[in-house]
């Protein structure tokens, strides 16, 4: 027969140390993981950009409107996209482009999701047509991109690059 016996001491710290470990548990459980995107430390020199309630097209050009853009009055395409489960090399290198931008599609895979496409009409110094496409899952922006339609194009996220300020 196996006998323990505990003084006061080892009950406080007992006590202390199952105190903690639920609060620790109750943190991780009801705090919120990822999905919001800080504007502030995102995109340097903007104070807010708005990535929620995006239901209309005048919401949506009002979105590439903060970022400096001006669309063209009407979407171009509309189209309903299903986020791949698995990434391939081109969807990888994509979703790069949208964590650098403070975006994530890993947190969307196998989800259906839709794409807003627009003409951009003040892309400077750049001939060719540029195209902004929103991606939008429950009316919030999940990702996206600015891109030019030639073959030896580019791609990059709603900022502004360098080159083209």
């Amino acid at each position: 027969m196996f006998v323990m016996s505990v003084k006061g001491n080892t009950l406080k710290i007992t006590a202390a140390i199952l105190a903690a470990a639920i609060v620790i548990t109750a943190l991780v459980v009801f705090l919120p993981v990822g999905g919001a995107v800080s504007a502030g430390s995102v995109f340097e020199g903007k104070d807010t950009v708005n990535y929620d309630k995006i239901k209309t097209n005048e919401n949506r050009i009002e979105f590439l409107r903060q970022f400096g853009w001006e669309p063209g009055d009407d979407c171009i395409e509309e189209a309903e996209i299903k986020i791949p489960a698995d990434f391939d090399k081109i969807m990888k290198a994509y979703n790069e482009v949208q964590k650098a931008q403070g975006f994530n599609l890993d947190n969307y895979k196998g989800k259906t999701a839709m794409r807003y496409t627009y003409e951009i009409k003040n892309y400077p110094d750049y001939d060719g047509k540029v195209f902004a496409n929103i991606i939008i899952y429950k009316n919030r922006v999940i990702g996206g991109d600015i891109c030019s339609s030639d073959v030896d194009g580019f791609i990059h996220g709603f900022e502004k690059q360098a080159s083209s300020e």
